[in-house]
């Protein structure tokens, strides 16, 4: 059980490690003229995807209350 919760943690580490580094591609990206918008777009479906992953493993982390 512990194992997981760790290995949920480094995964969560990772994804928003990799979410930082889109922002600052996508900043980079929009500073140049011209600028591709197609590979803009791709980009940010990326960090919508791993926003979806880091939500879902957080979820995982909070115990499930009984109300």
């Amino acid at each position: 059980m512990d194992l997981d919760l760790e290995a949920i943690k480094t995964r969560l580490e990772q994804l928003r490690s990799e979410h930082r580094d889109l922002d600052g591609l996508i900043a980079r990206t929009t500073e140049e003229s011209p600028f591709n918008q197609l590979e803009i777009q791709r980009l940010k479906k990326r960090k919508l995807v791993l926003k979806d992953l880091i939500t879902k493993l957080e979820s995982q982390l909070v115990p499930d209350i009984i109300a």
